[in-house]
């Protein structure tokens, strides 16, 4: 019975040693040498120490930084190991509370603002951990920051005319602006 046993456990042991050990490894070794910043999480770094990814959203809610998509995640929002959308459905009444709450948390921050609020602002991504806002949610947030940082709207709207980001390839989705480079643009003009 070994015998008819032993060939299917040298191959369970082969293939497990191929695809858990030699295939990981192979890629990892390509992804390091071809896309070293991407294959490294696309880490953005700030005086040498990292400051968060390229690729996930921060939680700001102070009112001299722009503020991104909120995030479905729990137990606290960005969380990147808990990747998901809420699943409300457009006639979810949950759904319809947390954008009036949304809604009234940027009136309540910028309240001379009457402009009408970009929806990305208001409703959280798929993934929950989306680090782009469209031009547009930038641009509804120029006024607020620019007052609480003592700038004019003039430099803070050419900032995120500098940081908005196109197509990528120039025909895939739509043009969007990274709330952490933007935020952090914006602490480098103090």
């Amino acid at each position: 019975m070994f015998t008819q046993i032993r060939p299917a456990i040298v191959l369970f042991a082969l293939l497990a040693i191929i695809t858990g050990l030699v295939y990981p490894f192979f890629i990892t070794g390509v992804a390091q040498v071809v896309s070293p910043r991407q294959a490294n999480g696309s880490l953005i770094y700030r005086n040498g120490q990292p400051v968060g990814s390229a690729l996930i959203g921060q939680p700001f809610d102070d009112p001299k930084y722009f503020w991104g998509r909120p995030s479905a995640t729990s137990p606290f929002p960005y969380n990147a190991a808990a990747s998901s959308g809420s699943n409300y459905g457009p006639l979810s009444s949950a759904l319809s509370d947390e954008v009036k709450l949304r809604i009234d948390a940027l009136k309540a921050a910028d309240p001379t603002n009457n402009q009408p609020i970009p929806v990305d602002l208001v409703t959280s991504s798929g993934s929950g951990l989306d680090p782009h806002i469209s031009p547009a949610a930038a641009l509804y947030q120029v006024p607020r920051v620019a007052r609480a940082r003592g700038l004019s709207e003039d430099q803070v709207r050419s900032l995120v005319a500098q940081y908005t980001e196109g197509r990528q390839f120039g025909i895939l989705g739509e043009p969007r602006v990274n709330v952490l480079k933007l935020n952090l643009a914006l602490d480098g003009m103090k």
